[in-house]
């Protein structure tokens, strides 16, 4: 359905969401160098470092440089989404698998009451975020619309080079665009129609997961926005 020549069908409405904010990405990103790109604000950052060199447990990638990641919990602000996980029919058993932790820190997840406590994951670079949604995309598409059996952890070479990292994360989610749009509105409302093995992706109707990876892509671009913006004024700054 169009409206005034706008889609207004489900679709329509978050591939519009998605190109309009990959438009201000794009812009935004525009100029990036190396020096901006690893880029450490505050002592201990997570980012993309060589493989000997990572500051974290779990850092992985397939090449010379890996992306850091820590030991598995569930931050303040998930909580909710551990609860609407719980309420729409997920085991704990089955939530723990999800963030790769203990039925216990699920169950103490769901018993918290009150204000959350505030999150204490480390700050990450514009490297660490550019890497993490490439990770994410790349992912998604081989596990939704590809051959559904390399690990995604395995699909991206990080880089320490801004614009060579911007020239792959573009193709990946130019291809994760094309093919979203073509998908049916069948496939919208199939449950289990991407298999992306680290979330709950094939417990979730495809539509839900298009939602998702929108918020992803927005929340993550709206930071390292904030990180140019920071980086921009470090040395003008008063105080």
């Amino acid at each position: 359905m169009q409206t005034g020549g706008t889609r207004t069908d489900r679709l329509g409405l978050l591939l519009q969401q998605f190109d309009q904010a990959r438009e201000m990405a794009e812009v935004r990103l525009t100029g990036l160098g190396d020096e901006e790109y690893l880029w450490e604000p505050v002592p201990g950052c997570w980012s993309v470092r060589r493989r000997g060199e990572a500051a974290t447990p779990r850092a992985f990638g397939p090449g010379e440089w890996v992306l850091d990641l820590g030991a598995p919990d569930i931050p303040a602000s998930e909580y909710a989404e551990v609860a609407r996980q719980a309420a729409g029919g997920m085991t704990v058993a089955r939530i723990a698998e999800d963030w790769s932790v203990s039925v216990e820190r699920v169950e103490q997840v769901l018993a918290h009451t009150g204000t959350p406590e505030p999150d204490t994951t480390p700050v990450t670079t514009i490297a660490w975020r550019l890497a993490h949604l490439h990770f994410c995309f790349a992912g998604g598409w081989e596990w939704t619309f590809g051959a559904r059996r390399q690990d995604p952890k395995l699909l991206v070479d990080f880089t320490p080079s801004a614009t060579l990292a911007l020239e792959r994360f573009w193709t990946v989610i130019d291809r994760w665009r094309e093919s979203v749009g073509a998908v049916t509105d069948e496939q919208l409302d199939t449950v289990g129609f991407p298999q992306y093995p680290y979330g709950s992706d094939p417990d979730d109707p495809f539509v839900d997961v298009l939602a998702g990876s929108n918020l992803e892509f927005i929340h993550h671009m709206a930071e390292i926005a904030l990180l140019r913006d920071l980086w921009r004024t470090r040395f003008t700054a008063s105080g």
